[in-house]
């Protein structure tokens, strides 16, 4: 690895498999059993649907917040995007929010703003956690400080909407 590029954290699918049921049994042992799972798109849908499977959770909700553009390039803000889910969908339920990490904490933070004043009682999961999030997870695998290729997002998309993809 070159001088130029910083040590990344490498997360295979293997090791996202076993990540995301220790996550799950961290869930599980501390007694909390959410009645709905609310994934963060788009990098919060796998360990959400994971981690719903993993504590018996059928109820698997989406919410769509785009703040990174690229690696190490984000928005000022996150924002969320169409289609918007009803926040009276989630009255009175206890809600997992889950993401893949919360790297400054800021779209963990609008989605619980989102949350605040409907649901129950809300928690959040995440694979990583990194040291300068605003928001202390309830549930985290990891912590670290490094850049994470996560493998579903590792690889360039094989298809670009603007129909260009770089070489």
């Amino acid at each position: 690895m070159s001088a130029a590029q910083p040590e990344r954290e490498v997360l295979t699918w293997e090791l996202y498999g076993q990540g995301v049921r220790e996550l799950a049994q961290a869930v599980a042992d501390s007694g909390f059993v959410p009645d709905v799972v609310l994934g963060i798109a788009r990098g919060g849908l796998i360990p959400a649907g994971s981690l719903a499977y993993a504590i018996d959770c059928k109820n698997l909700f989406t919410i769509s917040v785009e703040f990174y553009t690229g690696v190490d390039s984000r928005l000022d803000v996150p924002v969320m995007l169409p289609p918007f889910l009803n926040a009276q969908d989630l009255d009175s339920a206890a809600v997992l929010v889950v993401d893949d990490v919360a790297d400054t904490g800021k779209t963990l933070e609008l989605v619980a703003d989102f949350c605040a004043g409907h649901v129950r009682e809300m928690r959040t999961a995440v694979l990583y956690e990194k040291p300068h999030s605003v928001i202390a997870c309830d549930y985290a695998w990891r912590r670290t400080s490094r850049w994470i290729n996560f493998p579903w997002s590792t690889e360039p998309p094989v298809t670009s909407r603007s129909g260009v993809l770089d070489a």
